[in-house]
């Protein structure tokens, strides 16, 4: 049969990762795509820097254009970054007829919309398992395998370097400092991890996967979002003794008023699979409603799962699976309903409140009083003996578990709180997935 042949954009870790896999193992994708895969030619900044990677019989060029460009390429692998120059290139190789496999989450969140209806007017395949989950098929699943459910909610770790960090600092009583230099050292985190630690990336690779689970299209900047990179090693130590482990989540609940979306540290209960989810793996919970409870795991970042995702795709466009499932399906299309995103009056969650308060009578009272007074009710409450040691004026940690309560009337309970007398510093919030 007529050879698949492939132009590959980048070879950093993703691309080179997949130029690995398609030429050390030919002949097992040739028979799981019903015909040869070929790497072609492959564009990278400078073609002259030294290799890992034998590139024998590929043409190595810094002109990224001249690969979009070339007749004899049938499909662009896009493995750049970023949301410029990727853009325009994966615009051009969809009007030169060219299908494309793309691992850039950023892209497709940002730009979703116009790089699907350019696919359709040209019919031509884009395919982006790679983006989210690295190895873990989690749009493969949604596509394909769930389609027949309505799902009801997703509940995921999408960002590696945040997992491990956390699990760090839970296991080993790290500080965020000491636990994000061991990830840098490691090569799980970047020199400026700021994408990954401020929630960026888990947001971009959310909004793909509402698009996919609730066909509505959202922008990350319609995701509230925190990062793990202002929390502390006390709130991790208090989740444990209650019973929970912290969580970078990605959050997307159905409710009655909309879609619930949310990025931040979540408290999972120790023993929930979530919670148990260790060092730089991702996992997927999602909840439909006829497969009911579904959970995915595995490695969602590195040369080789991300690779594995990379060229399941370019196997997919091979067999023609990949062509007939854009015909059919409606991904970022103007036509699709949108769903409203729930107010903050309308979100329910339990919280993790923290309070530095003045070691004196009644502050408790007081605090009661005013999460009371907007029907907030109490669960449990930590708060530790200061110590004869310390100083009468020592503000202490005061630790709450709510109820379920009214984001909203959370948010005007802390306001009133935070300006107490006795109370001391900003409160922690972290909200509960039960």
């Amino acid at each position: 049969m007529e050879t698949l042949r492939v132009g590959l954009l980048g070879l950093g870790t993703v691309g080179g990762g997949a130029a690995r896999l398609l030429l050390d193992e030919p002949d097992r994708i040739a028979r799981r795509a019903g015909r040869p895969v070929r790497l072609t030619a492959v564009a990278v900044r400078d073609p002259h820097k030294p290799r890992s990677i034998d590139l024998a019989g590929v043409e190595l060029t810094g002109d990224a254009h001249a690969v979009v460009a070339d007749p004899a390429i049938d499909v662009i692998v896009e493995t750049i970054g970023g949301t410029t120059a990727a853009r325009a290139l994966v615009l051009e190789a969809l009007a030169a007829g060219k299908h494309v496999v793309t691992a850039n989450k950023a892209l497709l969140a940002e730009h979703g919309p116009e790089i699907f209806a350019k696919a359709r007017a040209a019919g031509r395949a884009v395919a982006f398992e790679a983006s989210v989950g690295g190895g873990v098929p989690i749009v493969q699943a949604l596509a394909v395998a769930l389609a027949a459910n309505q799902i009801q909610s997703l509940a995921a770790i999408l960002n590696g370097t945040c997992n491990y960090i956390l699990t760090r600092m839970t296991g080993e009583g790290l500080s965020y400092a000491a636990a994000l230099a061991g990830a840098q050292r490691l090569g799980y985190a970047e020199s400026d991890p700021t994408l990954d630690v401020d929630g960026t990336d888990t947001a971009h690779k959310l909004a793909i996967l509402v698009q996919l689970a609730f066909e509505t299209s959202v922008k990350p900047g319609q995701i509230a979002r925190q990062g793990i990179d202002r929390l502390e090693l006390a709130d991790l130590t208090y989740a444990g003794e209650l019973g929970y482990a912290v969580k970078l989540l990605a959050l997307a609940k159905l409710t009655p008023a909309g879609l619930d979306l949310r990025v931040a540290p979540t408290l999972v209960k120790r023993g929930a699979p979530l919670a148990e989810v260790r060092g730089p793996y991702n996992a997927i919970r999602v909840v439909g409603d006829s497969v009911g409870d579904a959970f995915f795991h595995g490695r969602g970042a590195g040369a080789a799962p991300t690779a594995s995702a990379v060229v399941g795709d370019l196997i997919d466009v091979a067999t023609g699976r990949a062509q007939a499932s854009s015909r059919v399906a409606s991904l970022w299309a103007d036509a699709a309903p949108a769903r409203p995103l729930a107010p903050p009056s309308k979100i329910k969650s339990r919280y993790y409140l923290r309070f530095t308060i003045a070691d004196q009578p009644g502050v408790l009272g007081r605090i009661a009083q005013v999460l009371g007074d907007l029907g907030i009710s109490i669960a449990s409450v930590i708060q530790h003996d200061s110590g004869d040691d310390a100083p009468d004026s020592s503000p202490v940690p005061l630790v709450i578990m709510t109820h379920h309560a009214i984001q909203a009337d959370l948010e005007a309970a802390i306001a009133l709180i935070d300006r107490l007398d006795a109370v001391h510093a900003s409160t922690v919030r972290i909200g509960v997935e039960d």
